[in-house]
């Protein structure tokens, strides 16, 4: 005789996904807290170091890369120098007791310095794209003058430097140019927090 019994089937229990346990969520909250109040608190001297690590590099794809900067890479550069400048100034400013009237306006000049540069950089990647028309200087759009034609001749005409309307390097998509704007406005950013955080204690 058959046993016409149901046998009953377990079902095995899904296990819910959990999201990240709160100590890991308080982990990244305090470690993001913790890099942000390094890095406002610390501004100036990371804005001379960040301005000193993009010149580095500038200077790397000339000697390395062969490389050589038109125009409004130059000018590019020059905003750097100026950042670097006034963030070492900054960084020495920042040992003093005359910090705590010169924080803010110290980080917020570099946060013009740094806008300027990201401007800079949008019109010369701009240039390059056509999108508008450059420095006649380094364009190719200004004709020969028979002075320059008969030192050419004569081999005394100066050698000028890259057009500044075709990009030497590209990544990404993204010329020199490009990428320094991105840069340049990251480290606006990054002045414009240092400048408005409240009043720090080293």
């Amino acid at each position: 005789m058959t046993n016409n019994e149901d046998h009953k089937t377990e079902t095995p229990t899904a296990t819910p996904v959990r999201g990240p346990a709160p100590a890991a969520e308080a982990a990244t909250t305090t470690f993001i807290a913790t890099v942000y109040d390094l890095v406002t608190r610390h501004w100036p001297l990371v804005a001379f170091l960040s301005s000193a690590l993009m010149l580095a590099i500038a200077h790397s794809f000339e000697t390395f890369g062969h490389l050589a900067p038109c125009h409004l890479c130059l000018k590019a550069r020059e905003v750097y120098w100026v950042a670097g400048t006034v963030g070492l100034i900054g960084a020495v400013l920042q040992r003093t007791p005359l910090w705590a009237r010169l924080r803010q306006p110290v980080n917020l000049l570099l946060g013009a310095i740094f806008l300027y540069g990201a401007g800079l950089a949008v019109f010369h990647a701009g240039v390059e794209w056509k999108w508008w028309p450059g420095p006649t200087t380094c364009t190719g759009s200004g004709a020969a003058s028979a002075a320059n034609l008969s030192a050419m001749l004569n081999g005394t005409m100066k050698v000028k430097p890259p057009m500044c309307d075709k990009a030497a390097w590209v990544f990404l998509g993204l010329s020199m140019a490009g990428w320094n704007a991105l840069v340049s406005l990251k480290l606006a950013v990054w002045s414009a927090l240092a400048g408005l955080r409240k009043a720090e204690t080293l």
